[in-house]
């Protein structure tokens, strides 16, 4: 049996250690929400509410997408937005629930390889379970 260690990252506010799957639901996914939020709205005119069950969301929750309140910690690389883009214009696909969560992974991946860790946390670096060490 192989032994899978995570890299962990010293949280230095809160005095815990973080992985980095933690750093990821905590801060890039919300931010991926957001612009998939802003993209909907900006490029594809959808209401909130459209955008809200698009997402499985709350309207509130998009409301605070969109006004920056949640998922607004992180700046994306223009290849990022251009992921996130194409994966926007997907969802109005109507694309099934298996189709929107590899989506989502996919973006999540993206952004690994992408080298934002590296940028941002440099003491961080991609998991080793769903991250691919090689960046873009």
């Amino acid at each position: 049996m192989k032994i899978i260690r995570k890299k962990i990252k010293f949280d230095m506010e809160n005095g815990f250690l973080k992985t980095t799957c933690e750093i990821m639901v905590q801060k890039v996914l919300p931010a991926i929400r957001a612009e998939i939020a802003r993209v909907l709205f900006s490029e594809h005119r959808c209401t909130q509410q459209e955008i809200a069950e698009i997402l499985c969301l709350s309207r509130a929750a998009v409301s605070q997408y969109m006004s920056e309140k949640r998922g607004a910690e992180v700046d994306f690389s223009e290849d990022v937005h251009r992921e996130i883009r194409k994966f926007s214009a997907r969802l109005l696909k109507e694309i099934d629930q298996k189709e929107q969560i590899e989506g989502m992974c996919n973006i999540c991946r993206y952004v690994q390889r992408s080298g934002w860790f590296y940028k941002n946390l440099p003491e961080a670096v991609s998991c080793s379970l769903c991250g691919d060490k090689e960046q873009i």
